[in-house]
């Protein structure tokens, strides 16, 4: 091959590292992140499979750290009278024997809650009656402070710290911040510090995602991308095995889960690889050329020994992710106004888009879980139920994404999961509320509906994540994953003060938890299609590729979202 001027002429290739032509060893291969990992370094091997699954392992613990309050504030079964003073008239206090009903009628003192009253924050503070919403402002306040979180952590990621440094950071936090909350004097203090660890632990879910996706080729993103969730589904079933353990004293429980991403971050993490599409993107070349080497190592091939990553565009940006724009790297333009996410029409209404959908999907989806103590079954049980639930859904997720479209799966799955909520309407109907012990066969059927819907529902939520990650290019994806997260956070913070109302009427509860599963759904019919679609590194990139490759469907009919200059 010719050179000019004694530069070496890029070459593109897919030729396989073991028949690369000899005459191609002198020139400069220069090919994207995909090429190399598609064409040298394999799609999927034993490294890229390592590394994904150290880097979701973290979605192991963080399950914990969010579901805990389904334990920790709960509210008992059931209340006892107290023992009245000698000469006292017990009947005076309207107290007597075992009672699983209201307790607001009757005087201070003369009543208690079965079992130890520090096994939850319930019994411990009181937190009934006149008090009953401070028991939903804890949780409310946890999902709020993971939805400031995820935009800080969506910055630090796509930003100077990168992915792996990330979730270090949060890990850490998010230990301390679980073991403060076990310390909590009273409920003022508990719910601070329950926001506090919403804020940090927002970070850990979305990077483990994005670390993971952007090590495998395009082939095996979505499957991939669904080992996080089978982590946090194994992290959901074994909570309440942790949760019977400590079941005499809620702290104890904090303790035990604050134990776990410190551990994570000081013994397995370090050997997580940082993202090579990141480096790329900062103009490490050269680090990300040694994070795909130990890939092909590991994966028993070498890299030819001329390659060299091509930019992703003519002008390379330094940080698309918050729209403010910084300083760009020597030698480089600085971003134009035009390449900042919420300045580009289409990039703009297609978050938004996704936002909406995800505040209802997690409004529904945390929604459920947290609505389990108002089952007429034993909460333990009801909990492995819904945790079980989880499991065909990751694998019904992983096996629908290899070759279903992913706006039909996302659609599909929200609108089962919003009619079974509606059906489980017709067995609230004539349901006594304060009856916790009721096992007729109608409660029977609503269980089984109801976790019908959580797994529909659990199907979406991971299905938006994947739908996410290849909506949006390299430059913001984190940033736009963590949007996700953030939506799904304010939708998720809503729901508890759902499952209080839930215990004077259910209906109401499973009417809304219906409308707003169906409607998120809905909005996908407005998204683009991206399934076997490539990554795109940069905003500029991806709206000309798409949109050459729009209006070329437009002549066949396609009527998808369209981009807009």
């Amino acid at each position: 091959m010719e050179m000019e001027e004694g530069a070496a002429e890029p070459v593109r290739g897919n030729e396989n590292p073991s028949e690369v032509p000899q005459e191609a060893t002198s020139a400069v291969l220069e090919l994207t992140v995909d090429e190399v990992i598609e064409d040298y370094v394999g799609s999927l091997g034993v490294a890229q499979i390592l590394h994904v699954l150290l880097a979701s392992l973290a979605w192991f613990f963080d399950a914990q750290i969010t579901l805990v309050t389904i334990f920790t504030d709960a509210q008992p079964k059931a209340w006892r009278c107290k023992v009245p003073p000698v000469g006292a008239g017990g009947g005076s206090s309207g107290c007597s024997g075992y009672i699983s009903g209201p307790v607001c009628g009757l005087k201070p003192g003369t009543w208690e809650w079965v079992g130890s009253s520090s096994s939850s924050v319930i019994a411990e503070w009181n937190l009934v009656c006149d008090r009953k919403f401070l028991a939903a402002l804890p949780a409310s306040l946890f999902f709020m402070g993971s939805l400031l979180g995820a935009t800080a952590y969506g910055r630090l990621a796509d930003g100077r710290l990168g992915r792996k440094r990330t979730i270090m950071v949060a890990c850490v936090l998010t230990s301390a911040t679980a073991f403060l909350t076990s310390l909590s004097p009273n409920v003022l203090a508990y719910t601070f510090f329950r926001f506090a660890n919403g804020l940090m632990r927002s970070g850990i879910g979305i990077c483990c995602l994005v670390l993971s996706t952007e090590s495998v080729g395009r082939k095996w993103r979505c499957q991939v991308g669904q080992y996080g969730f089978f982590f946090f589904t194994a992290g959901f079933l074994a909570l309440p095995a942790m949760a019977y353990r400590t079941r005499a004293n809620w702290r104890n429980l904090y303790r035990m889960v604050a134990a776990l991403p410190l551990f994570y971050s000081v013994l397995l993490l370090p050997f997580v690889s940082e993202s090579p599409r990141w480096l790329q993107l900062k103009g490490r070349n050269e680090e990300a050329l040694d994070v795909l080497r130990r890939f092909a190592r590991l994966n028993g091939k070498v890299l030819p020994p001329n390659i060299r990553l091509s930019n992703p565009s003519p002008t390379n940006t330094t940080d698309e992710v918050t729209g403010a724009g910084v300083a760009a790297r020597e030698g480089e333009a600085k971003p134009n106004k035009s390449e900042r996410m919420w300045s580009v029409k289409w990039a703009a209404r297609r978050m938004i888009l996704v936002m909406v959908a995800g505040f209802g999907v997690g409004f529904v989806y945390y929604g459920i879980q947290l609505n389990v103590e108002n089952l007429s079954f034993n909460l333990y049980v009801s909990v492995v139920v819904n945790a079980l639930m989880e499991i065909p859904a990751v694998f019904l997720g992983s096996l629908l994404l290899a070759f279903t479209n992913r706006r039909l799966l996302f659609l599909h799955s929200a609108f089962a999961a919003g009619v079974s909520c509606l059906l489980c309407i017709i067995f609230s109907l004539h349901r006594d509320p304060n009856d916790r012990h009721m096992h007729s066969a109608g409660n029977w059927a609503q269980l089984v509906i109801e976790g019908i819907g959580f797994m529909a529902c659990s199907i979406a939520f991971d299905v938006l994540y994947i739908f996410c990650v290849e909506l949006f290019p390299t430059s913001v994806r984190n940033f736009a994953v963590s949007l996700v997260g953030q939506a799904q956070m304010l939708g998720a913070s809503v729901a508890p003060l759902l499952v209080v109302v839930g215990r004077m009427s259910p209906v109401v509860s499973f009417l809304i938890f219906g409308v707003l599963s169906i409607i998120s759904g809905s909005l996908s019919l407005w998204l683009p299609e991206t399934r076997n679609a490539p990554l795109y590194e940069t905003l500029k990139q991806q709206e000309e590729e798409e949109k050459e490759k729009f209006d070329h469907c437009r002549k066949q009919g396609y009527s998808g979202l369209e981009l807009e200059k």
